[in-house]
């Protein structure tokens, strides 16, 4: 057993973060007795806190707005990370800068296949933010073939056409207004909260298939609640790269599994009341 350990989550707003509890069974778990706490970083301040960490701090959970940050901070990066531009996981070293992890992508990946939605070859994604980004990545891994970037403004998408051209996935931007067509599957990664205009959501929700929301506070979102299609909220993301997240925490490792992992998850989940 470790003593001292800690590890925290940043973001801004924080207060709603399930992190906490998620990782704090995972140790408890594992037999580690290790602290995880949250921490309300903004975007401007997150290299002054950084800079500042203490050193018993092992590691951080970074949600947004800090994934960019994150990012830039990470002296090395795992390729979804590159491919991303974001970091959501920092394992500080002793030798060296931070390393950085996107664990977004592989707990979309997972969470559609307990979901049974890995198999769509046509997507839609709503937004256009880093975590859109990790939601094509894991599409391109999964075999997606065609996906329609949903924007306010589709110019922001721009990145994540380029990106699909990067990783052999045919991707189109559409604004909200202008959004046609059927979809296999809608992946939404829209902030907790989001509400579209009526006439908007009553466009894209009856055609685009089931709704992965990655969003899961507030729930039903208002997404959910008018889809026409079952609609799966993202605490299946949630847990998984959360777990991913455990591993690099704990070995440094994101792809070695967890001692007993499958315990480890099942405390994971009841400490989340899933």
């Amino acid at each position: 057993m470790l003593s001292g350990t800690r590890l925290e989550v940043w973001g801004d707003p924080i207060a709603h973060s399930r992190s906490p509890q998620l990782h704090r069974a995972a140790y408890r778990a594992l037999g580690l007795d290790w602290g995880f706490e949250r921490r309300r970083v903004s975007a401007d301040a997150f290299d002054a806190e950084l800079a500042a960490l203490d050193p018993a701090v092992r590691g951080l959970a970074v949600t947004m707005p800090g994934k960019e940050r994150a990012f830039a901070a990470a002296a090395w990066r795992d390729r979804r990370a590159e491919l991303t531009g974001a970091v959501n996981t920092l394992l500080r070293s002793a030798d060296g800068g931070p390393r950085g992890w996107n664990t977004d992508v592989g707990g979309i990946i997972l969470a559609l296949r307990e979901a049974r939605l890995e198999a769509a070859r046509d997507v839609r994604i709503l937004g256009a933010g880093s975590t859109a980004a990790s939601a094509l990545v894991a599409l391109g891994e999964l075999g997606a073939e065609r996906v329609t970037v949903i924007a306010r403004r589709p110019e922001r998408a721009a990145g994540l056409v380029a990106l699909g051209e990067r990783i052999g996935v045919r991707v189109a931007a559409a604004s909200f207004d202008d959004a046609g067509g059927a979809a296999e599957l809608t992946i939404a990664t829209l902030p907790g909260g989001t509400a579209l205009p009526p006439a908007q959501l009553d466009r894209i929700a009856g055609t685009g298939g089931p709704l992965f929301d990655v969003a899961y506070s507030p729930w039903p979102s208002s997404l959910a609640e008018r889809w026409e299609a079952p609609a799966v909220a993202g605490l299946g993301m949630l847990l998984h790269q959360a777990v991913l997240q455990v591993r690099v925490f704990t070995t440094g490792d994101v792809d070695r599994p967890l001692p007993d992992e499958e315990a480890v998850v099942r405390a994971m989940r009841a400490a989340m009341g899933d």
